[in-house]
């Protein structure tokens, strides 16, 4: 089982959608985490309705800091937002497998409540999409290098 670390600065919203989603859809392949670098230390009300809207358990998530993994053993480090693909990783990420998949923050999207709920969907559809397209790849058979490149990949195409 690959252990993966989905970051973003504030780890309240798509790191812990992403979380969600590698856990429900990765059939036991994967076991995923969430953190940030900054870290808001409250999880999005909004992202954890999204996840009940899907089926998906709530309880559990966590806003945390990166720093709470340094002794966990990360195989791959996914960024989900820009201000994160930007910062230097901690130390111990060294040997883990990179890729960035940058999206919109939904927590950003002001308005109604439908238009704020749209936001959150089309962020969990994007993650959906591609985390579907991380877990068809044949991750046993592939060097670190070929999988951050699919990774990376997955991550820059537009969804």
């Amino acid at each position: 089982m690959l252990n993966v670390l989905i970051l973003c600065t504030g780890n309240s919203c798509r790191s812990i959608l992403g979380e969600a989603l590698i856990n429900h859809l990765g059939g036991g392949r994967f076991q995923a985490f969430s953190a940030g670098s900054h870290p808001t230390g409250k999880v999005n009300p909004n992202a954890l309705a999204t996840l009940a809207r899907h089926g998906i358990p709530t309880e559990g998530f966590t806003s945390q800091s990166w720093d709470e993994f340094d002794d966990k053993g990360i195989d791959i480090a996914i960024t989900v937002c820009d201000n994160a693909a930007g910062e230097v990783c901690p130390v111990y990420l060294t040997g883990a497998i990179r890729a960035h998949w940058g999206l919109p923050d939904p927590a950003h999207v002001t308005g109604s409540p439908e238009v704020i709920e749209a936001a959150f969907e089309a962020t969990y559809a994007a993650l959906e999409k591609r985390i579907q397209q991380m877990l068809a790849l044949p991750v046993d058979t592939m060097s670190g290098t070929e999988l951050a490149e699919a990774l990376n990949k997955i991550g820059a195409k537009t969804l």
